[in-house]
Formats: C-alpha cells, structure tokens, sequence
C-alpha cells in the first residue's frame, strides 16, 4: 500500500550493509569508481575532482576542470558511481543513454558491478552545494549489462542551488528512459529542511514500489520499480560556469546501502 508523504520512513535493515562508507580514512573504497559515465566521454574528462575534508568528501568543481563532453559545454560533473559497462568503442551500447544526440563509446570501460543490486535500500547523507548554476543529485541507473531494455533510473534527488532555501526544492521519482516497462513519473516537491545542511536521503526500491525520503520521513512513494540491476550515481554538476567562486562543492558524509538481492 502506497503511503502519505511525511509518514515515518521504515527503518533501515538490521542487516550488514553492502556499503557503509564515512569517507574518514582518507581514501576512496573499492566500492565507488570516481568517473562520471567514463564511457561516453574521455578519462580526464570524466574524473571526479575530490577532497577529503574532516567533514566528508567533497565532490567538486574547479575552475580549469574540463566539459563533461566537448558537445556539453559547457556542463561539468563531479561524480562518484558503483558500476561500469560499455560495449565496444564507436558503439551506442553502455550504461545510461541518457541522451538523444548519438551517445557512442569512446573509452572502452570493462563490466564491473561494485554495487549493482536489483532491490535493496540506500541512505545518502550530504550537503548540497549552493554554488552558482549546480546541481547536486543523487541516481540508481540501470547498467543495461544484461539487457538494453535495463536502463529505467530512480532519481532520489535533484537538487538546484537556486532552490535551496529554509525549505528545498527537490525533482524526484522513476525516469522510464528506454525501459517500455516503465513509465517516467517525475515531480517537483518542497522538503522543509535546508539542503544546505546535511541531510540523509533515502530511496528503498523492490516488489514493484519505490520508496523516497528524506530525514526519516517520507518525500514520495510510487507504485513502479526498476526490477534489474541498479547502480548508485552521487554527483555535483556545473551547469554554466563563470559565476562564484572556486572550487564549488557538494560534501558526502556518509552512504550506507543495502542489497536485497545483487548481481
């Protein structure tokens, strides 16, 4: 049964987590690979520009960071993820064909699914970053390893700058991409905490229900979920730079996550 926003969220597994990272010992765990969708683009393109800070990792933009993608500019990303997949190089087969405009591989990235579960449950706890013209958001995606069909994606949050206030904007819900199972089922809701603060998010997905929340209590509820492999994806994005200062950044506290059943 669907539930009421701002009911109280269930509480996390009793199990041990697949992940549960505080980014404390000042080094990435083998779980998460620091590249933005390295397939569709270049390795110093893709890279993740990190900071280990007493408070968490950042992840950040600076000033001589390159375009994602040369024909995205001039958009970069800051991203952590807990998968790779591609196909050969010049094919349009890999994880996220998140683009119309003819996506093809140009950095061959070997099959790897760190954490790639197909239910299971994550609390991310982060700050989000109120730089000029970025976003932070955090994503399960489907890797398409198995099936192209594969690619439906869970937006847990999406997190403009300019929304981010005593009360926060957020987009959330299921993005269906080229997954006719799906249906895309997006909204735009107000949480009543600053995102500037950290704050845990949290997505619970599986048996044909997703699951959103944030601080213990419920943002949404929707009768679909993906039922294949899903990886993590938590990144900050620079939509238009120019404006603030350098570097921006959103931090990570901690990532906790669960697998109900995994690849």
């Amino acid at each position: 049964m669907l539930r009421t926003p701002g009911d109280p969220l269930s509480p996390p597994p009793t199990s041990a987590p697949a992940i549960d990272d505080d980014f404390s010992n000042g080094e990435l765990a083998p779980v998460w690979v620091p590249h933005y969708l390295p397939h569709w683009t270049t390795a110093d393109r893709s890279a993740a520009r990190l900071a280990f800070t007493p408070e968490g990792l950042d992840l950040r933009i600076e000033e001589d960071q390159l375009e994602w993608r040369p024909e995205d500019a001039p958009m970069r990303v800051s991203n952590l993820q807990t998968a790779t997949f591609s196909g050969a190089l010049g094919s349009n087969v890999g994880t996220h064909r998140h683009r119309s405009d003819g996506l093809l591989v140009r950095s061959h990235t070997p099959t790897s699914l760190r954490y790639a579960p197909t239910a299971g449950r994550v609390d991310v706890t982060l700050r989000a970053s109120t730089d000029p013209d970025c976003m932070t958001a955090i994503w399960l995606v489907g890797t398409e390893h198995d099936d192209p069909r594969d690619s439906g994606e869970i937006c847990v949050a999406e997190i403009d700058a300019d929304a981010i206030g005593a009360s926060t904007r957020v987009r959330c819900g299921i993005k269906a991409h080229h997954d006719e199972r799906l249906r895309t089922d997006m909204i735009a809701t107000t949480v009543p905490h600053d995102a500037s603060r950290f704050l845990t998010w949290s997505v619970e997905w599986g048996g044909g229900v997703t699951t959103i929340g944030c601080e213990g209590r419920l943002v949404a509820c929707f009768d679909q979920a993906p039922a294949y492999p899903q990886m993590l994806l938590i990144d900050v994005f620079e939509m238009s730079p120019g404006r603030g200062d350098y570097p921006k950044a959103a931090t990570v506290r901690r990532v906790r996550a669960w697998s109900t059943q995994s690849h």
